[in-house]
C-alpha cells in the first residue's frame, strides 16, 4: 500500500515539475523585455541619410506606413488580412506615438525579430521575415533617415483581429516556426547585378509577401516562392518563368513596368503594385535593372506550353454589347486611332498582362477602381467605372475584350468573379 502510493505521489510530482517547466518555457517563449528609452538623437551624416532613404523607399515603408491623404510615415493605414484588419503604425520620430524613444539595438530587433521597444510582439503583416536578411548597414541607414525626419503626433489606431489573433503573444510560436534565415550573402558565381536584385527582392523589397501562396496561418509556402499570391483582393501574379510564357517579359520591359511605366505588351501596374512600381521609379534605374536580371533567371518548375481549347467550340457568342461600351467608354484612351495612346502613353489592351491572365480578377478590379492619381508622382491616370458600368454590362466589355487578346480562352469566371467584387466592395 505504501509502495503503491509513494509511486503514485512520485508520478504526480513528476507532472506537476514538467507543467511548471512546460509553463515556464511558455512565458520565456511569449515575454521580450522592454529596452531602455533614448533621446532622439540630432546628428546625423549627410551621405547615411541619402543611402537612409533609399533603403525606405526600396523596403516600401512609406507605401504601408502613409494612409492617404496622411502625414508620411505616421501610420494609419489598414491593412485587411485573413484574420482581421491591422492598422500601420507612425514611424516618424515622434517620442510619443512613433519611434522616437527608440534606440538602433531596439529598431533592429524589430527588424530582424519583430519585437517592438517596449517587448511586444509585431504581427508579420510587418514584414520582418525578409528585413532580417538585411544588412547590417542598411539597418543602420534606414535608422538614421527614420530618425531624422520630423515628429508626426499620430496614436495607434485599434487593429481588429479575430480571436485567437488578437493575443499578440501568440505571435511566438509563429516565430517560432516560420522565422528563419540570416543575412543574405552574395553568390560568388553571380553577377553583381544579379546579386543585387536577389537581395532588393528577398530582402528589403520582400516581394515574396505578396507574390507567394500563403499557408493557412499567413506564412509564405517556401516551396512555391513567387508562385503567385494574392494581396487586397488582388492576383499577384508569379514572378518565375517570366521570360518562359506565351507572352514573355524582356529586360526592357520588366524595368520599365516596375518603375511605372507604361510597357508595351504588359501594360502598367496597377492595384498594390502601383505606389510599389512608384517607390522604385525614384530609385537609380539600376535597382529596377537588377531586379529584373535575377527575376528573369528563375526558371518555373512547369514547362510552358501554349494552352488549347479542351471542349470543341460552340455558336460565337454575340459581343456587340461588349464591343458597344468599349467604343463609348474605353476607345477614346485604348482604341487604335486613339490621340491619348500617343499623348499619355495609354495602351492598346489585347496584350496586357490583366487580359492575357487566366483569371479575370485583376481587369475587372482595375476596371471597377481605376488606376488613380498619386499627388506628385507621374502616370497614366484611368477613372473607376464601379458606378458607371452594372454587373451585365461589366461582363459584357470583359468578355468582348478577353475574345480580343484569347479567342481560345474565353474567361469562364466572369459571372462569379462580378459577383464575389461586388460583395468585397460592399
Amino acid at each position: 500500500m505504501t509502495s503503491h502510493f509513494l509511486k503514485s505521489r512520485t508520478l504526480w510530482i513528476s507532472v506537476a515539475v514538467l507543467a511548471v517547466i512546460g509553463l515556464f518555457g511558455a512565458f520565456l517563449l511569449m515575454w521580450r523585455p522592454a529596452i531602455d528609452p533614448i533621446e532622439r538623437p540630432t546628428t546625423f551624416d549627410t551621405a547615411q541619410l541619402q543611402r537612409g532613404a533609399r533603403v525606405v523607399e526600396a523596403g516600401d515603408c512609406a507605401v504601408c506606413h502613409t494612409r492617404p491623404g496622411g502625414e508620411y510615415l505616421a501610420g494609419g493605414l489598414p491593412l485587411v488580412t485573413p484574420f482581421g484588419t491591422l492598422f500601420s503604425t507612425n514611424i516618424t520620430p515622434d517620442k510619443q506615438t512613433g519611434i522616437g524613444q527608440w534606440s538602433l539595438p531596439a529598431f533592429k530587433r524589430a527588424m530582424r525579430q519583430g519585437i517592438a521597444r517596449d517587448g511586444h510582439f509585431l504581427y508579420p503583416a510587418f514584414p520582418y521575415v525578409h528585413y532580417r536578411r538585411m544588412s547590417e548597414g542598411d539597418i543602420a541607414d534606414a535608422y538614421a533617415y527614420l530618425m531624422s525626419g520630423p515628429a508626426v503626433h499620430a496614436p495607434a489606431l485599434q487593429n481588429q483581429m479575430n480571436f485567437p489573433m488578437n493575443i499578440r503573444p501568440l505571435v511566438s510560436f509563429w516565430n517560432l516556426l516560420f522565422l528563419h534565415g540570416e543575412p543574405l550573402k552574395p553568390v560568388a558565381e553571380r553577377s553583381e547585378a544579379w546579386n543585387r536584385g536577389r537581395y532588393l527582392v528577398d530582402g528589403p523589397g520582400h516581394c515574396a509577401g505578396c507574390h507567394s501562396p500563403l499557408n493557412l496561418i499567413g506564412a509564405e509556402k517556401s516551396s512555391e516562392y513567387l508562385q503567385g499570391g494574392s494581396v487586397d483582393g488582388w492576383n499577384a501574379l508569379a514572378l518565375i518563368g517570366m521570360g518562359q510564357r506565351a507572352n514573355p517579359w524582356s529586360r526592357e520591359q520588366l524595368v520599365g513596368y516596375l518603375r511605372a511605366d507604361v510597357v508595351d505588351g504588359h501594360g502598367t501596374p496597377a492595384g498594390p503594385m502601383r505606389p510599389v512600381s512608384l517607390s522604385l521609379a525614384r530609385l537609380p534605374a539600376s535597382e529596377a535593372e537588377a531586379i529584373a536580371e535575377y527575376l528573369l533567371s528563375l526558371q518555373s518548375p512547369h514547362s510552358v506550353t501554349e494552352t488549347t481549347p479542351t471542349t470543341q467550340p460552340g455558336p460565337p457568342a454575340d459581343h456587340s454589347t461588349g464591343a458597344l461600351l468599349f467604343t463609348s467608354a474605353c476607345a477614346g484612351c485604348h482604341g487604335p486611332a486613339a490621340p491619348m495612346r500617343e499623348i499619355d502613353g495609354r495602351p492598346g489592351l489585347q496584350n496586357t498582362s490583366a487580359l492575357q491572365a487566366s483569371s479575370s480578377r485583376n481587369f475587372l478590379k482595375t476596371v471597377l477602381e481605376g488606376v488613380p492619381a498619386i499627388p506628385g508622382s507621374p502616370g497614366p491616370v484611368m477613372p473607376p467605372f464601379a458606378a458607371s458600368l452594372d454587373s451585365d454590362q461589366l461582363g459584357a466589355l470583359a468578355a468582348y475584350l478577353r475574345q480580343q487578346a484569347r479567342p481560345d480562352q474565353p474567361w469562364a469566371d466572369l459571372s462569379s468573379t462580378i459577383e464575389a467584387l461586388r460583395q468585397e466592395t460592399k
